[in-house]
């Protein structure tokens, strides 16, 4: 790690992980000495792909980033509230992603809860890349298990796992 470095915390459910989560991965681990990609386990949201396998993909999928930027990029799966994992990992940030309009109220409601519950770990915001901005996790699956092309949305290790967890060749 970068002496004295930032050390940032992206959590999410990642599942799976999208070309739009990587885009955000790679900037911000061009802000932080040490990035935490925190994958939460979340099984009310009915996942497609069980924790630890999520973890696997996000690791193999942000290796290149890595290499690149020079940055420690540890993944980690968590279960807890944010901000105590947010404070189990060092995190002086929390990175989090925008899309659009509508997940700015979300996400700045949620910055708020976080700040009250911690004044010592900032929120930064990091805007989707326009080409990036339409893509989420939800779509990508529902999109899979439709038939529909997904190549454009995930990187190639996460689209051949999503196409034979949904029943395709």
């Amino acid at each position: 790690m970068r002496e004295g470095g930032l050390v940032g915390l992206y959590p999410g459910t990642f599942d799976p992980i999208t070309n739009g989560h990587l885009d955000i991965i790679g900037r911000a681990a061009q802000l932080c000495a040490k990035l935490v990609i925190g994958v939460a386990r979340n099984a009310g949201k009915g996942p497609l792909f069980p924790t630890d396998e999520r973890v696997e993909m996000v690791r193999a999928e942000i290796a290149p980033i890595a290499a690149r930027t020079g940055t420690v990029i540890d993944v980690q799966p968590f279960d807890s509230l944010l901000i105590g994992f947010a404070q189990q990992v060092g995190a002086q940030v929390i990175v989090r992603g925008l899309r659009a309009v509508s997940d700015f109220d979300y996400e700045f409601q949620m910055a708020g809860m976080n700040a009250r519950l911690d004044q010592q770990i900032e929120t930064i915001f990091l805007m989707a890349s326009e080409r990036h901005q339409f893509i989420s996790s939800r779509f990508v699956k529902e999109i899979a298990q439709l038939g529909g092309d997904i190549s454009s949305f995930v990187p190639k290790l996460t689209l051949e796992r999503t196409l034979r967890r949904v029943g395709r060749p």
